[in-house]
């Protein structure tokens, strides 16, 4: 099989990045040498790769599921929103600056080029590239100069299926409406369409699915069930207002309640999903200070927009739960920008352009911002958990001098990073939850510090993601048309589709 497809969502959230990352990992069992892409991700979910570069973490997670590294390539223009109306652009893994919504597109002709470079180049060393789109195609106030949807579909030749979330209702107007919105060129490339997360009995559909076919000329691929439980790695912050899975029964008499700020800017909250993969922890995402005074545990989270979010704790009042914590030895552990917002200075002349400002002052650390981003994939150890193995990824334009305390972490080549003091803790380092044996110890200390009979149990974290991703896997094998999917991939869109009315306006 040699080839790509282009996966296409009714809107943001339909699952696209879940049904990507199950589509790799069914080909990769078949021996399919397949690579995930997205041309332009908008999400502050990112990660580093092994040569220092910015992606979206969802593409590393369809790295993951196809069994290779992920590389910049993958994920060429990167959006990080740091406010409602700008964003960073991180183009081939590096930052070049701030944009605003309108200036952007006047300058995505200029990066279609370096688009369809990476596309070519990974199309070049794998057999198959599993593309995902962003948001809806039917975009049509942004189609003149789309460079992740039907405009790479279009440069690129690509076959694309439609994907639909029935779980919001109206998946079939979704489907129909999205495809009548296209114009002609682009509806050449739509080949069929693809409902998920699916409840009950599936033939039920059957007398849609057959309308459907008959209005648009095009067959449904596959129903997917709706599963519990598939939690890691969500890419979208709208990810988190949906169900999460119950935590497992303690294997000791009581559990742990982690409450997590949510910030405005929210960032890299994938950095949770350890402790909710914990029998007996349950994590809760909020925003009232109730819940951050009687946690055991308290996280204030990475963030996009450091200064802006401080004064956000401050106005709702969360502050003031935390400084209490500290003071009653509660324990709080900040990453990233909430190790920042925990020390007493920060001085920002780069994101908010705000200069000194005052932090929580609970840590003895002062961070001021400078122009490059810190990116990095540090390993080592902790000395305040007895040496603990440690590791994980950092994104930051924040640089942190602590002058107390004790030092959290100590990278192999000796430097120290991070701080602990007291009850409270703080460091850099993304994905450090990921380490087993620092996770435990953490938890342990928690439990410790606020009487709880709550033992860690062997959790191997690596073990739980590739256990989600075979279910994935398995979601596509059973439940789409495998060889249907392979025809489109290697053989492309078949010829004579119907034009849907009433069609969108014609684009060069």
């Amino acid at each position: 099989m040699d080839g790509a497809l282009l996966v296409t969502g009714t809107g943001s959230d339909a699952g696209k990045s879940v049904f990507v990352a199950g589509l790799c990992r069914h080909l990769a069992r078949k021996g399919v040498r397949v690579a995930p892409f997205k041309a332009q991700n908008m999400s502050l979910n990112s990660a580093v790769t092994a040569d220092g570069g910015e992606i979206g973490r969802a593409q590393a997670m369809q790295a993951a599921a196809a069994g290779i590294v992920p590389e910049v390539a993958m994920n060429p223009v990167l959006l990080k929103p740091n406010s409602d109306r700008g964003s960073q652009v991180i183009v081939m893994g590096e930052a070049t600056g701030d944009t605003d919504a309108v200036a952007y597109q006047e300058h995505k002709a200029g990066l279609l080029d370096v688009v369809s470079g990476a596309l070519a180049d990974l199309q070049f060393r794998h057999d198959v590239v599993i593309c995902e789109g962003a948001g809806s195609p039917a975009e049509i106030n942004l189609r003149s100069h789309d460079l992740v949807n039907m405009g790479l579909a279009r440069t690129a030749g690509l076959p694309t299926v439609l994907l639909g979330d029935i779980d919001r209702g109206g998946v079939f107007a979704a489907l129909y409406g999205t495809l009548a919105l296209l114009e002609p060129g682009d509806q050449a490339l739509v080949a069929g369409f693809v409902i998920n997360k699916f409840r009950g009995d599936a033939a039920m559909l059957d007398p849609g699915l057959d309308q459907l076919a008959a209005l648009t000329g095009r067959p449904t691929l596959g129903v997917l069930p709706w599963i519990d439980g598939l939690w890691i790695d969500v890419e979208d912050s709208l990810g988190l207002d949906g169900p999460r899975p119950e935590p497992q029964p303690p294997v000791g008499a009581e559990g742990l309640d982690v409450a997590v700020v949510r910030l405005p800017q929210l960032s890299n909250f994938t950095d949770m999903d350890p402790l909710a993969a914990e029998p007996g922890v349950r994590v809760t995402f909020t925003d009232r200070p109730h819940d951050v005074a009687r946690a055991d545990l308290v996280i204030l989270p990475g963030t996009k927009a450091t200064v802006a979010d401080l004064t956000w704790v401050r106005r709702r009042h969360i502050d003031g739960a935390l400084i209490d914590r500290a003071a009653r030895g509660a324990p709080i552990l900040g990453i990233c920008g909430g190790y920042q917002m925990l020390g007493h200075t920060i001085d920002d002349r780069v994101e908010s352009r705000a200069g000194q400002v005052d932090g929580l002052n609970l840590l003895p650390v002062g961070t001021v911002f400078a122009d490059r981003k810190v990116l990095a994939r540090p390993s080592g150890s902790s000395p305040v958990f007895d040496g603990v193995a440690a590791s994980g990824y950092e994104i930051h334009h924040g640089r942190s001098t602590v002058s107390g305390g004790t030092p959290l972490l100590r990278t192999l080549s000796g430097i120290e990073e991070g701080c602990m003091s007291a009850a409270v803790m703080g460091t850099a380092w993304h994905g450090l939850l990921e380490s087993d044996g620092f996770r435990r110890a953490l938890l342990s200390w928690v439990a410790r510090a606020t009487g709880r009979h709550f033992v860690a149990a062997e959790v191997t974290f690596a073990a739980v993601r590739d256990a989600q991703l075979d279910r994935l896997g398995d979601l596509v094998g059973d439940h789409v048309d495998g060889g249907a999917l392979e025809a489109l991939i290697g053989r492309g869109v078949p010829a004579g589709l119907p034009v849907i009315a009433p069609a969108g306006a014609v684009h060069p």
